[in-house]
């Protein structure tokens, strides 16, 4: 029962500061508003570190809390999966979002909306809460529709802004199309298992391996094969996976801690969950696995090659979070389930510190978010230089830092894997190495080192670099955020503790989560029955058999081609930014055709407003013209005017006012009626 009790308080006490810190936050006061919200989600971390030990200890948990709905044999439930893989994340998506509590105290020190960005961002940690403690599907698609809420809310937080509604409106409907997969999933699985309990579906699943749903026009398909790529298509839009890519780097225009908040432990990260969570389905289809993979290679590529090309430094690393997010879709479509937590959990880590040192250069820039408009930040900002170097490597994959141990992990997996599709990902994933490192250490030039390219010292080359083409839509200025204004405050200044003590406390375990966890997470017992692999997808269990220790595995990583190419990323970036900062304009245009490509983002978002946005404005002008003005308008309302106009005209020469006419009339009506009678 006290454990019960545990497990309720976890996601409970950020939905409690929140509810009261949006009622009253304003009469509380920001001291107290932003203590509770604080205290609520560090309440709910120590709650999930003690049911860490607990679980792993041995006692696990599934049980419902509260009954919802009773239909005949359909329970609907609120409850918990307390197993390895749960408290994983509550352990990820509390300690992050702790950091991001604290950091937004200086953050938003001056925005007005500071009670209300609290109790969202502690409503936005319940709803992932709850959605990675779910023991069923109804509790996962009541977290999954509320992280996506929340952050409708978030990334248009500045609402007087119109491209923050742009935004968010955007995010919400490429969401709404991965959800409707996910409900169509959903309901296959009610209608195949008849229960929404993921131990009764997991326990049937095997059963249903081989039966086959009818599509129509002659086509059929495995049914488990559709739910699992109908599962599949709301990861995509939650986890941002191409197509359904477009709202995140969008969603920058909302603040920076929300931005990390979304885009490290939490929102993208619950697609990758949720298809961990669904092994045992997704192991039964092939064609499944092969689609995953072949999705999680195309967004791990594609989305690498953007972030060489952006200015604004938040979309230089939301670009780097949609590439990630396609390395842990990889490994998920060829098995290596483990691997994709392994890395969302270290990527959680240093991702977080990359959006929250950008957010620190943002506050010390005065919220100007333009690479080109900084240099020579590390003598002004030595914590969040140094942090950011952490981050970087990190990310670029150099041992032995947290990003080098998940990523080889998953490099090697889809070089063991079987699945159709594995070499294409091979490639994709190994050729995002090198434009990974490319990316991160362009960023982290163009803002810490070099001449400082701020302030009236660098007005000449500022005008110069305008010149050179860019995309205009990702250079704005946030000295437009309400709160803050643009005008010269002096030279770059460190951030206060608020800001540089979550910095450090992220890059703690960017640096040592790596080695500390590989062993157990990826090569024991860590997961325990919490992820299932078939025999025939033994990519994990091949690596296993070659795993040596932490030591042979960097060794070994020493001397692999990865390395080598992140190596040569980073040498590139500094000889691009660096020795030779001309040549990047040369390049450019060298590039022409390519560099346009990218820099209009592959023409994404274009085709979705001619086609779909372009197409349902047609759509409605056609239903306007025809179905209202025609149909409606011309045939039922006009149309019905003129029928009775017409009758009535017909009828108003019966009525004459002559006497012999109705005596007339009257004969011929009772001759007809005596004709009728006779006939009949």
């Amino acid at each position: 029962m006290a454990m019960t009790t545990l497990y309720l308080v976890v996601p409970l006490a950020p939905l409690v500061a929140s509810v009261i810190v949006g009622l009253w936050g304003p009469m509380l006061g920001r001291r107290v508003s932003h203590s509770l919200c604080i205290a609520g989600v560090a309440l709910a971390m120590v709650a999930s570190i003690v049911i860490a030990r607990d679980v792993a200890a041995g006692h696990l948990f599934n049980g419902d809390i509260y009954t919802w709905l009773q239909s005949g044999n359909l329970k609907l439930t609120i409850g918990f999966l307390i197993d390895p893989l749960t408290v994983t994340m509550m352990v990820v998506v509390t300690f992050v979002s702790l950091m991001v509590h604290v950091y937004t105290i200086g953050y938003m020190a001056d925005d007005p909306g500071y009670t209300r960005f609290f109790s969202y961002i502690s409503l936005f940690t319940f709803s992932m809460l709850m959605l990675v403690m779910s023991n069923n599907f109804l509790q996962l698609f009541f977290g999954w529709e509320a992280v996506g809420l929340v952050s409708y809310l978030l990334i248009g937080f500045w609402y007087t802004r119109p491209t923050a509604i742009y935004a968010n409106l955007k995010a919400f409907l490429a969401n709404r199309v991965g959800d409707f997969g996910f409900i169509l999933g959903i309901g296959l699985v009610l209608a195949a298992f008849g229960s929404l309990d993921y131990a009764e579906v997991f326990a049937k699943a095997p059963s249903l391996g081989e039966t086959t749903l009818v599509l129509g026009f002659g086509h059929s398909s495995l049914l488990v094969t559709a739910i699992c790529i109908g599962l599949f298509v709301g990861a995509m839009g939650k986890s941002a996976q191409v197509p359904l890519h477009v709202w995140l780097p969008d969603s920058m225009e909302g603040p920076t801690p929300i931005s990390a908040l979304i885009h490290a432990a939490t929102m993208v990260t619950a697609g990758i969950f949720m298809v961990a969570r669904m092994s045992p389905l997704f192991e039964l289809s092939d064609t499944a696995l092969s689609f995953v993979t072949v999705i999680g290679a195309t967004t791990a590529l594609f989305m690498a090659f953007l972030g060489i090309v952006q200015n604004d430094i938040k979309r230089v690393v939301a670009y780097s979070t949609l590439s990630q997010l396609g390395y842990m879709t990889v490994a998920l479509g060829v098995s290596a389930y483990s691997a994709a937590i392994f890395h969302l959990m270290t990527h959680a880590f240093f991702k977080a510190l990359l959006f929250l040192g950008a957010g620190s250069v943002i506050i010390a820039m005065h919220h100007e978010q333009d690479l080109r408009k900084m240099g020579g930040l590390a003598k002004y900002m030595p914590i969040t230089w140094i942090t950011a170097v952490v981050g970087s490597l990190a990310l670029a994959g150099i041992p032995p830092f947290a990003g080098f141990f998940s990523k080889d992990a998953i490099i090697e997996a889809v070089a063991a894997s079987h699945i159709p599709g594995h070499s294409y990902a091979y490639f994709a994933v190994i050729c995002g190495v090198f434009v990974t490192a490319f990316y991160s250490f362009r960023m982290l030039f163009l803002a810490f080192h070099g001449a400082p390219r701020f302030g009236a010292r660098a007005a000449a080359g500022e005008h110069a670099m305008a010149a050179a083409p860019h995309d205009h839509e990702e250079s704005h200025d946030a000295g437009d955020e309400p709160g803050h204004d643009d005008h010269d405050h002096g030279p770059p200044r460190e951030s206060p503790w608020v800001v540089t003590v979550p910095l450090i406390l992220l890059a703690i375990p960017s640096v040592y989560a790596g080695w500390a966890y590989i062993e157990p997470m990826l090569f024991g017992n860590w997961f325990g029955n919490s992820i299932v692999v078939s025999p025939a997808h033994a990519a994990m269990a091949e690596l296993k058999e070659e795993w040596h220790g932490v030591g042979a595995f960097i060794a070994h990583g020493l001397t692999g081609l990865p390395f080598w190419l992140a190596i040569a990323g980073i040498a590139s970036a500094w000889v691009c930014y660096i020795l030779r900062p001309s040549l990047p304009a040369r390049l450019r245009a060298l590039a022409g055709p390519i560099y346009t490509l990218l820099d209009n983002k592959y023409y994404f978002d274009r085709f979705n407003d001619w086609f779909f946005a372009g197409g349902t404005r047609a759509i409605g002008r056609l239903a306007s013209n025809v179905g209202d003005r025609l149909v409606i308008d011309g045939f039922f309302v006009n149309g019905s005017a003129r029928l009775v106009g017409f009758l009535a005209s017909v009828l108003r020469r019966l009525q004459s006012g002559y006497v012999y006419q109705y005596a007339f009339t009257m004969i011929i009506g009772v001759f007809a009626l005596l004709t009728w009678w006779v006939v009949r």
